[in-house]
């Protein structure tokens, strides 16, 4: 089995070379591939297999390859871009998350403590980063990378590479996912953002009444216990409110694809 598949790759290396483009692509910027944690070396295995599997089935015609290295640069460069608006779309649903952790772990006063975030590479507050490390792991739980792996097969049914037509149904589902991840991010932590600004309103009062109690150390201590309590709390609606996101943003990626094939 293992030469007949490298003498499929031989007979068909152009057909191969342009999925397993595409497949690197979307591998190296999905949620969950994209993780720093995994190593690139983890990645390029990952791809090279996934290309070796899909591209025996994959409906791809050599005749598609391009002829000249000027028609092969623009080819890539299509792919690169179907690979960002796929991952983007998907990954907006996790921004928004990683805005609403932000908010409130800046509310609650956790923003003096950043953290390097492994899975992004960047400095982000602990609550984003536990918010999105939830997220990440309810994605995995419901197999979602499965999804993801069925829509890369379906890429290419949907668009064929070197057929990317740029059009205004694509501009207005990326528009409607940045809508989504706003909304996300207001329904998830809007309950705990009303808390803290209570609270806030309270010791404000509780300082005019009594000026001797430094407000300002109290304060500290009161806004995280509330903060994480009722961040909490709001974890048992932390799914139903994720996986209508997450689904809607899976099923927009085809959509997405018959879009980009104009």
């Amino acid at each position: 089995m293992g030469y007949d598949a490298v003498f499929w790759i031989l007979s068909n290396y152009k057909v191969f070379l342009l999925v397993l483009i595409r497949v690197s692509i979307i591998l190296f910027m999905m949620p969950v591939f994209n993780s720093k944690t995994i190593s690139m070396t983890v990645k390029a295995c990952m791809s090279l297999m996934l290309a070796i599997l899909v591209a025996p089935v994959a409906p791809v015609s050599q005749a598609l390859f391009p002829h000249t290295s000027t028609g092969f640069f623009v080819v890539v460069l299509q792919e690169i871009f179907i690979g960002i608006v796929l991952s983007l779309l998907l990954r907006l649903v996790f921004a928004g998350l990683q805005i609403a952790g932000q908010m409130v772990g800046v509310q609650m006063g956790l923003s003096v403590a950043n953290i390097m975030d492994p899975q992004t590479g960047v400095q982000s507050v602990i609550v984003s980063q536990f918010a999105y490390m939830i997220a990440l792991l309810l994605f995995l739980v419901t197999n979602g990378h499965h999804a993801i792996l069925r829509v890369l097969f379906q890429s290419f049914e949907i668009l064929p590479p070197g057929t990317l037509v740029l059009s205004q149904p694509l501009y207005k589902m990326v528009m409607t996912m940045g809508h989504e991840m706003f909304v996300l991010s207001i329904k998830l932590m809007a309950p705990v953002m009303a808390i803290l600004f209570l609270s806030q309103v309270a010791l404000g009062i509780l300082a005019k009444l009594v000026p001797q109690i430094n407000m300002l150390i109290v304060s500290f201590s009161i806004n995280v216990a509330l903060g994480l309590f009722f961040f909490g709390l709001t974890l048992q609606y932390f799914w139903p409110v994720l996986a209508r996101s997450l689904d809607k943003a899976v099923h927009i990626l085809p959509l997405a694809l018959r879009a980009m094939g104009g």
